[in-house]
Formats: structure tokens, sequence, C-alpha cells
């Protein structure tokens, strides 16, 4: 089954071809819109609507092109249904169910969560089932125990900011611009992680929750009080890397776990994956990690999570869709299961 995904949850428009008989990604594209929204310090949601309704068409032609495909070619459609943006969603919704009621083909919603757990299964490493996962990005910052495909249990989460909007945040602090946490990541690289005592936050709680809005509130303060950028950058970046080693390493002693997957757009931090890698040797364990392009949002992680439930026999309803702004986890079920979620 040749499965074409349409990513369209935020800011970044997505196409991706997956071949489940092949067991590889075909051809993917991704079109950020930072452009688009830099000048107003975020997203702006009917704006990236808007951008999405007119990258989508060239965008499927031109991933058609990369995979040497045309449309005949494809077996089934899959998209992000939720959580995300309503207006965004709605418009990749919109253009995958008319791409596949024009073929005749079957379409299905798919978890943008369930997505990123599952993109370092596209790289040559895959882990195995069962591993604890750690989704980090601009708007989630989760446990979660992974058993199998669709069986998710939720560990513990933010209570507050994700760990990927903190660091936005706080790069707008210090004028880095939209989207900040690349390029505070790079700011921090020039300064002293020591120079700067910021407190860890929640560690000395009990728990798997976290929380990051105290942590900008302090970056705040150190610029304020005249610290420098690049030391205020560095000093908070090695505190939530700190705080995260420490969440994990409680985490996978509770489950007995010796498996890590990092995904979303923060496991794409070099300073992250050498801690966590680090951490996970001294264990005995492994560490898993998409491929650096594969961290951010993509429909190529769309188009594997469709495919594994599409080849189970789940469909969308047809005529008609849903999106879900919020979409939890717990709402998903194993693929092929009576019970399972189906976007209707």
């Amino acid at each position: 089954m040749r499965v074409l995904a349409i990513e369209s949850s935020c800011d970044e428009t997505a196409v991706a071809i997956f071949d489940g008989g092949r067991d590889r990604l075909l051809a993917h594209r991704v079109h950020s819109q930072t452009d688009v929204h830099a000048d107003y310090g975020g997203v702006v949601p009917e704006l990236a609507a808007r951008d999405h309704m007119r990258r989508l068409p060239g965008l499927t032609r031109t991933t058609l092109a990369d995979a040497g495909l045309d449309l005949d070619a494809i077996d089934a459609v899959a998209y992000t249904a939720g959580p995300g943006l309503a207006g965004a969603l709605m418009t990749g919704a919109a253009f995958a169910k008319g791409l596949a009621a024009s073929r005749g083909l079957p379409a299905l919603g798919v978890n943008h969560l369930e997505g990123h757990i599952l993109a370092p299964l596209l790289g040559e490493d895959p882990p195995s089932f069962p591993f604890l996962a750690l989704l980090v990005s601009g708007g989630h910052s989760q446990l979660i125990e992974v058993r199998e495909v669709g069986d998710y249990r939720l560990l513990g989460e933010s209570i507050d900011d994700a760990i990927g909007e903190a660091f936005d945040k706080s790069a707008k602090l210090m004028g880095l611009g939209y989207p900040g946490g690349a390029a505070l990541s790079r700011l921090a690289e020039q300064g002293d992680p020591g120079a700067v005592a910021f407190t860890r936050p929640m560690v000395n709680r009990p728990g798997l929750d976290l929380s990051f809005s105290g942590l900008k509130t302090a970056v705040a303060n150190a610029i304020a009080a005249g610290c420098a950028f690049e030391d205020v950058a560095a000093s908070f970046e090695r505190t939530v890397i700190d705080t995260l080693e420490i969440k994990l390493k409680r985490a996978l002693e509770q489950t007995g776990l010796n498996r890590l997957v990092v995904a979303g757009g923060v496991a794409a931090n070099r300073p992250l994956r050498r801690r966590l890698a680090g951490m996970m040797d001294e264990r005995g364990g492994v560490v898993h990690f998409p491929a650096i392009e594969l961290c951010t949002d993509n429909a190529a992680m769309i188009a594997l999570a469709g495919y594994r439930r599409l080849v189970a026999g789940e469909r969308d309803p047809a005529p008609g869709f849903r999106v879900r702004a919020r979409w939890p986890l717990a709402d998903l079920r194993v693929p092929g299961c009576p019970a399972a979620a189906a976007v209707s």
C-alpha cells in the first residue's frame, strides 16, 4: 500500500509518500511558514490556514514527481486530523479528503502526536516496543509509556508551557526573533552554562510532571539584572536538559524500560541529544531520535502512522471528516481494535 499524507497542523505545510510494501519513505517535502509569521512574533492561525491552501496543490505535485509516481499509483490518503490549529487542520483535511474522493481512495485522519512518537521508526535503526517516549515540541511536553502502536500511557506532562514554547518565549525576550528556539541554542554555544543559577523546576517534587513557565520568568529577571544574553541562553538550555534528564531517569526506573525515544521539534537540539545518549549509554540502554529533518512537523510521520492504521482496516467515514484541535493520545487504540478511535 502506498500512502500519500498531508500535514497542516500549524505552520508547516508538508506532503509525503510512504510505500508499505517496501517499508520505506519514497518522498517528502516540507514548506515552512516562518516568513509568513515572523513579523507577528508567533503563528497567526488565519494566515497559516491561507498559506496551507496556497501551497498544498503544488507541494503535492512536487512530492509525487520526487517519488516518480502519479496519483494512479497511490492507494490511500492520510492527513493530520489533530491536535493543532482548527483552521489549519480543516484546510489540510479538506484537501486530503477531496483528493481521496476524486480518485475513489480510502482516507484516514491521523493523530499528530502519534506521528511524532512513531517518527523514529522511519530510521535505519528503528526502536522495538515497548519504550519510553519523550515528546518535546512547541505545543507538547509529555512522557509516555509506549507498549505498541496505539497503546499509550501518559506518565507526565507540562502543567503550563511546553518546552519548545519556553525556548521561543525566552528567545523573544532576548530579541532573537521568531521562531527563536534554534537561535537561542546557537547563542548558548557562546555562553557559560554555569553563569546563571536557574532553579530546575519541579525536580524535588514526586511524579513526572514538568513546568517551564517559572523558568521563563527567571530568564526575564536575569535579563533585567543585566546578565549577558549568551550566558542566559546557555544557563537556560542546561537547566532544561538537567530537568529532563532527572525526570527521564525517574520514568525509566518507574517503568523498568531501557529504551528511550525522543521526538518533536526540541529533539533536534544537539546538546540534548548528546546528554541523553550519554545517560542511556551509562544505563546500558539505547536512545532513538528521528532524523533532524523529521523532528519538526512533517508528513512522513503522518504517512507511516496512517499506513499502520490503514492496513489494519481503519477508514474515515465517507463522506465527511472531523478535525480535533485537542486529541489526547489516550483516545487512541491499537490499530484494528474494534474500539479504535475513528475521525468522523
